[in-house]
Order: structure tokens, then sequence, then C-alpha cells
């Protein structure tokens, strides 16, 4: 029985096999292609298989995505915007498996919930912060899926004080100006000479000016979008991860500050924001937990 977990994330995808002796460092990921999305990803998960008939494969993608369909849509894999029927094509591919298809942010919100911050607790919201933001919420102990399964698209939640446009053709959401790839730009528009979010990270984390205020407004901004849900859904953990957490004080700083200012209801007295311990396979962590709960896994 072989069990597979399969990320699309914004600038790779990521494979591996779900077993107990299969760690981190046996993740395969390849940058997403511009050309050949589907035979390439195909590739990528025949090499992890290594001829071994595949029971279940779980898919995390980011969005959006039809999961009745088994449709991904990801802005970042330019062939498959109009839409890319992945479950039908892996099926093809591996004949005898069950596959199932969620959000990264909901396989995020499963991966917590199983193997990492969120075990203990029954409401939760996660948040991976890099180049784009995913985020998955747990209410009762259940992950929220949604209607489309596109709930916990935190990305594009409206984060007030911000109006920088946003690729999704709206205006001040969370991600046009929290995400990596957003914040990368902003710095760029301010005469910072950078090319890369890790760089960006990096040069705010040594006390480079133009960086550091880059990531004052990301955590700004991030406070007061984790302010307004947990709010909203009466939450009481959050944990952030992906590379921006990682920018140390210059961002959670601003972070609690925006927090502590803003969510001042007498339930939310005992919110703590945390950073994620899964660190970089948080998404392909609920992929398998997916493919292992599915009837074949």
């Amino acid at each position: 029985m072989t069990v597979l977990a399969l990320e699309i994330a914004t600038s790779w995808f990521a494979v591996s096999e779900i077993a107990s002796d299969v760690d981190t460092d046996d993740v395969r990921r390849i940058p997403v292609p511009a050309r050949g999305a589907w035979e390439q990803c195909k590739e990528l998960l025949l090499e992890v298989a290594g001829g071994r008939e595949v029971t279940s494969l779980g898919i995390a993608s980011a969005g959006p995505i039809d999961m009745a369909a088994g449709v991904v849509a990801p802005l970042d894999v330019p062939e498959w915007r109009a839409g890319f029927a992945i479950v039908a094509a892996a099926q093809a591919a591996f004949p005898k498996a069950e596959v199932r298809l969620a959000l990264d942010g909901v396989c995020l919100a499963l991966g917590e919930r199983n193997l990492g911050t969120t075990q203990d607790v029954m409401d939760s919201l996660v948040l991976n912060v890099s180049d784009r933001i995913c985020g998955g919420v747990m209410v009762g102990g259940f992950v929220v899926v949604g209607r489309t399964g596109n709930a916990g698209h935190l990305g594009h939640v409206l984060v007030p004080g911000f109006d920088d446009p946003c690729e999704c053709g709206g205006r001040g959401c969370l991600e046009a100006v929290a995400g990596g790839a957003a914040a990368l730009r902003w710095a760029r528009a301010q005469g910072w000479s950078g090319v890369s979010v890790p760089e960006l990270v990096e040069a705010a984390v040594t006390g480079d000016e133009i960086p550091a205020a880059a990531m004052r407004r990301a955590g700004t901004a991030l406070g007061r979008a984790i302010a307004s849900v947990a709010a909203l859904l009466d939450i009481d953990l959050v944990a952030v991860g992906g590379l921006l957490s990682e920018a140390g004080p210059v961002l959670w700083k601003p972070l609690n500050e925006a927090v502590a200012t803003h969510a001042r209801l007498s339930f939310l007295s005992g919110l703590r924001v945390v950073q994620s311990k899964l660190g970089p396979v948080s998404v392909l962590a609920g992929a398998g937990v997916l493919a292992l709960t599915a009837p074949g896994g």
C-alpha cells in the first residue's frame, strides 16, 4: 500500500510518500513549470511511487478550486488558470488510487490539527505567509471546507487602513499587503534593490530599513486581520507559519500590537498568536492526512 501527498503551491509542486519511515528530507520538489504542468507533476508522482501501486493520493492546491468537480485553477500555474481537472488526471495515472482534493488552506488546518500546533484546541486559525497567504479555519474541532471547497481564503480579508491593489482585482486585501510577493513589490517601489522574498526577509532581520518597514506593514495587516477573524469565529489560538513568519520581532512585534489594539472583546482575552511548529511541510502534511483518511488510505 503506497500513500502519496501532492502540494500544488505558488512556486513549486511537492510530493511525498506518507509512511512512518519518511521524513522531510524525502520530499521531492520541482518549480512550477511554464508549460507541461501536469506532465511534469505526473512524472514527479511516478518517481516517488517508484513503480508501486498507489492506493491513496491527497492533493492540496492553491486556489481557487472546485472540490466537488475535482478542478483546480491556481493563479500561479498559467496552464491551469481556466481550470484543470486534476482529480480525473490523477485517477487516470493511478487507477487503483482513491484521490482526494482540498484547498491548500484546508490542508494546512488539517496538518496543524493532526500533527502540529492546534492539536489541543477546538477552535483555531492557521496562516501560511509566504509569497502568497493561505489560511484554514477550525471550528468545534472540524476544519471548515465551504460550499465550493474555498473556505479559508484569509489572504482576501479586507484590512482597514490599507488600499493596495490585489491580484484578485480588489483593493486592501491582506495578501496585497502581507503576502511576500506584495511586500517585495512594495519594498522595490520604495527604492530597495533586492529581488526575492527570502532576501527581503533576511534584510529585514538584519535591520535594513526598507525591508524592515515592509515587514512592519505586513505584521500590522496580519494582526488586524487576525483580530477581525478571531472575533467573528470565537477563535482562541492562531498559528502563523511560512517564510515571513521567520522574520522575527520586526514582523511579530507590530502583529502582536495590532492584535492587542483590536482584539478587545472579553471573550478574546485569551487569544494567542504563535508560530507554527510544522514549518515548510505544513500543507503537504495536511494533504497526507487527507490521503490517509480516504477509504483506500
